[in-house]
């Protein structure tokens, strides 16, 4: 959902010698730009950048073709190296990850210079502007009949999330595709998937009651479904979360099975097995979906290992299934995690562990490649000691 903060909010810019505004919508969260500019087909890529570095806003009124390559020319100068410019190696990977993510922050920030005008009705009022109306009334809600100023790089995304949501990611571990709603991280890396689908059960599945705390996509009930596990409650906060598992769990059959509770962590009861998959990295998030990510101050994987043993059954287990990038990025040690995991009163009954199979850990020329490299991620069974 739009952040409280830049809802009301509006852009101001002078058009034809006369002032004009817009609403401001952001998905980010992020502020409207103080100063606008109208721009269209004539602006070159070097103006743009050069506007853009500077804190100016460019409200296309051109050809939404072309802004969308002007875009992308934007995106080549911001990674181009500057002539003369050799930054010192990070002396850690602790500091290549924080360069990393300014670097991300800075390159999101020129590019999202560049807005386009959205109609009440959710039409783009440009020449070979796209339909764009589906995907926006599935991350906006029904059109208010307002007309907003948008950055071009958040309906990209927009439009990106629709087609997600519409062609579904293949789950090989239930045999189908989930979709992904937006806001919702999608189930991409299946590693994490396939651990929960292969890892013994601590008990007869059909007697077996079940949590799944954040369930997301709802992709790790559904298999926990699947393995014909008698009773599965799914919690999560974000209503986007709960909408998007519901329609999942609809579309494979196992609704019936599963029992979509809001709530932050923990539902009410006991139950044998308690699942959870909290986001990987301390850290803050920047935009929706990077809350599947960074976990502010470990917030949540705190707060799932220190309310588990009040919430397993005699003879349960919790999996907590996590990979150590955070360990290797040096933002979280080995020791941290196994001293909450005792300061919570469990034990470690036993890890399952897989290696990533995503693009990025084979990717030389990724700045966190070292890490990536090294990552495991873990099915972590835990016991009431």
């Amino acid at each position: 959902m739009q952040d409280d903060s830049t809802a009301a909010a509006a852009v101001q810019w002078t058009e034809d010698g006369r002032p004009a505004s817009a609403r401001w919508r952001s998905e980010a969260g992020n502020p409207p730009p103080k100063r606008v500019i109208a721009a269209d087909d004539t602006l070159t890529a070097d103006a743009a950048h050069r506007l853009a570095s500077e804190g100016t806003a460019m409200l296309w009124r051109g050809d939404y073709q072309n802004a969308r390559q002007l875009l992308q020319a934007l995106g080549r100068r911001i990674d181009r190296p500057k002539k003369g410019a050799r930054p010192a190696a990070p002396a850690t990977l602790t500091e290549a990850f924080h360069r990393h993510r300014m670097a991300q922050a800075q390159r999101a920030r020129i590019l999202g210079m560049v807005l386009v005008p959205v109609d009440g009705d959710y039409r783009i009022p440009l020449r070979r502007a796209p339909e764009v109306r589906l995907a926006l009334e599935e991350a906006w809600g029904a059109p208010d009949g307002q007309p907003a100023a948008v950055a071009l790089r958040e309906v990209l995304g927009l439009i990106g999330a629709h087609e997600w949501r519409k062609n579904g990611v293949d789950i090989p571990a239930l045999g189908a595709k989930i979709h992904p709603h937006y806001g919702v991280f999608s189930p991409v890396r299946g590693e994490y998937v396939d651990l929960v689908a292969k890892a013994p059960l601590p008990g007869a599945p059909a007697q077996l009651a079940a949590f799944d705390i954040g369930t997301g996509t709802g992709v790790l009930a559904a298999v926990l479904a699947r393995r014909g596990i008698g009773r599965i409650v799914a919690t999560d906060f974000d209503e986007r979360a709960l909408a998007c598992a519901r329609d999942n769990l609809q579309r494979l059959g196992h609704a019936h099975k599963v029992v979509l509770q809001r709530a932050d962590l923990f539902p009410d009861g006991r139950a044998g097995l308690v699942v959870c998959n909290p986001p990987w990295l301390p850290g803050k998030p920047s935009a929706a979906l990077e809350h599947a990510i960074y976990d502010p101050d470990s917030r949540m994987l705190r707060g799932f290992l220190a309310g588990l043993a009040a919430h397993l059954a005699p003879g349960g287990e919790g999996w907590l299934i996590l990979s150590d990038l955070a360990e290797h990025l040096g933002l979280r040690t080995r020791e941290q995690l196994l001293g909450w995991i005792a300061d919570a009163g469990l034990a470690v009954a036993g890890r399952i562990d897989t290696r990533p199979r995503h693009g990025k850990a084979a990717d030389r020329d990724d700045p966190l490649h070292a890490a990536r490299a090294a990552e495991v991620t873990s099915l972590w069974r835990l016991t009431v000691r």
